[in-house]
């Protein structure tokens, strides 16, 4: 199965039928990491450039493993210690690496819309690992992957998202996806941090948690995006933790089968008590494994290889 589309920005792009296509080879490969040797020859000779500008752990990481896992030669770049601390502009940095012949470049960016444009000039496929404010597709492919897989299916579930929504790619990259496989998007916090557009992507809004989250099937818990906020959009950390934080005592009024996820990384204590990002009910971990299949899945899928 080969993907018609030369590049992955945005989840806003994608038909229901490309998302289940991703989600689809996902699982197929989830096999891989049960085996001894992690290793198929699915993408012998391709080479993948990983291109951060921003920090990242689980994308990052998940990314490498996936292009090794599929045998292709992953070079890591980022911005600290390159010619871009001299000055080097995101296209010419890109077009210097396109001369290297690579096959896929991954790109994370501070700048909303940077992936879109180094997608116009160049001619290897090119793939969004978060930019800006805007979109982060692989995230949002891998929690429904997780979704999907805990609950059999997606078309008709509840989900509440709860947090920082206003400077949250996650979240905008989720509720795309969400709503185009037939989810029903409820997003949750305080007014300071719902933007104010938010009902024009067909979802509910609610300022009150225990109303937001008593019917959900899945909740997923955003954090606090200090790096990009420029104001108080909160009183405090301790007031935030207090009302809008997820604890064992919420969760009580909750579906007995929901799900709890967060991308990650959690700030325990905050919005999610450590007993609830422990318990049961969270998915975190298995949202972190999915990373790797999904990302597998993406590289596979846009380089047009031959069956695993």
């Amino acid at each position: 199965m080969a993907w018609n589309r030369k590049d992955l920005l945005s989840m806003q792009d994608l038909e229901a039928g490309e998302i289940t296509d991703v989600l689809d080879t996902a699982e197929s490969m989830k096999e891989i990491a049960t085996r001894e040797i992690k290793k198929v020859p699915t993408l012998r000779g391709k080479t993948v450039v990983n291109l951060f500008y921003e920090a990242s752990t689980r994308t990052r990481t998940s990314f490498e493993i996936a292009g090794k896992w599929l045998s292709a030669d992953v070079i890591n770049f980022s911005a600290t210690g390159s010619s871009a601390e001299k000055g080097e502009s995101l296209l010419d940095t890109a077009k210097n690496i396109e001369a290297m012949s690579p096959d896929v470049v991954v790109v994370r960016h501070k700048a909303s819309g940077a992936p879109s444009l180094l997608a116009r000039h160049l001619r290897c496929s090119v793939v969004n690992a978060g930019d800006g404010l805007h979109e982060h597709p692989t995230q949002a492919l891998l929690d429904l992957l997780t979704i999907r897989e805990k609950k059999g299916h997606l078309d008709g579930l509840n989900v509440t998202i709860v947090g920082d929504v206003a400077h949250s790619r996650v979240a905008r990259s989720n509720i795309h996806g969400m709503k185009r496989m037939g989810m029903t998007v409820t997003v949750a916090g305080p007014p300071t941090l719902i933007p104010p557009a938010c009902q024009e992507l067909g979802v509910k809004v609610s300022y009150r948690l225990e109303e937001a989250i008593a019917h959900a099937d899945v909740i997923m818990m955003l954090r606090l995006q200090h790096e990009r906020m420029r104001a108080g959009f909160i009183p405090s950390i301790r007031e935030y933790s207090r009302v809008w934080g997820l604890s064992l005592a919420k969760l009580e009024q909750c579906r007995p089968d929901v799900l709890i996820m967060h991308p990650g990384p959690v700030n325990r204590g905050v919005e999610l008590s450590p007993e609830v990002a422990d318990g049961p009910y969270s998915v975190i971990l298995d949202q972190v494994a999915n990373g790797v299949a999904v990302r597998m899945a993406i590289l596979y899928l846009l380089t047009g290889s031959k069956a695993v």
